[in-house]
């Protein structure tokens, strides 16, 4: 009861960070947004599969600078203060939850503004909703646990970039062959099952991942 108590505080503290910070929340938004309008003065209504690749792209970068500032903007005398009122597991957790919401928040806002300038090439817009949620978790759960480990190196933005490209592209290949499902009749009758549990099965490594070897670099 004590730990789901400090879990809950410091995922209300999170919120209550980002809305004090709003120009950080705000400056996400205009990135979405002004992204979206060159691409749409500059290509118009594309069609599905160059929908499908920009779409992709815009969400990593949207995860990045969403999420990596997570550990990134945490100063080490409040890191120290955590370590003394709460437990590595609780406070692991705590960042996934928020981080997660946000980049729901993301995707929700730039699927609107894609279908709204660049059109909707997809032939099943739900089946694309559920993915790219899917996708987002995926992301924001990866990104979250290499800004936990790039907090604890002296170049933490080089350490990021390092960790991510080998990481982080098997996860969008994976997206980008599944994603396809939507945007065609034929893909969405061979819907590929093994890859939805696949990426599942990654998301839940991760969480486990983050939960056992956190407590090591919570320790440092």
């Amino acid at each position: 009861m004590k730990g789901y108590k400090q879990y809950q505080a410091l995922v209300k503290k999170e919120v209550l960070l980002e809305l004090r910070q709003q120009h950080a929340l705000f400056g996400m938004m205009l990135y979405i947004a002004s992204t979206i309008f060159v691409l749409y003065l500059t290509m118009g209504e594309t069609e599905g599969q160059t929908w499908n690749a920009l779409f992709w792209v815009t969400q990593l970068f949207i995860c990045i600078n969403a999420v990596a500032k997570s550990f990134l903007q945490e100063a080490k005398g409040r890191m120290l203060y955590y370590f003394s009122i709460t437990s590595p597991t609780v406070f692991i957790l705590a960042k996934i939850t928020y981080n997660v919401f946000l980049m729901i928040l993301m995707n929700t806002i730039n699927l609107l503004l894609y279908t709204a300038f660049l059109g909707d090439p997809t032939t099943s817009f739900l089946t694309f909703i559920g993915i790219s949620f899917l996708g987002s978790i995926g992301l924001s759960l990866v990104f979250t646990m290499l800004a936990a480990i790039a907090s604890k190196a002296m170049q933490q933005a080089s350490l990021m970039a390092i960790l991510g490209f080998p990481v982080i592209i098997p996860q969008l290949l994976l997206l980008v062959r599944l994603s396809k499902t939507a945007f065609s009749e034929i893909f969405r009758e061979n819907v590929p099952t093994q890859v939805v549990f696949l990426l599942i099965s990654l998301d839940i490594s991760v969480i486990l991942m983050a939960v056992i070897l956190y407590p090591f670099l919570w320790k440092d």
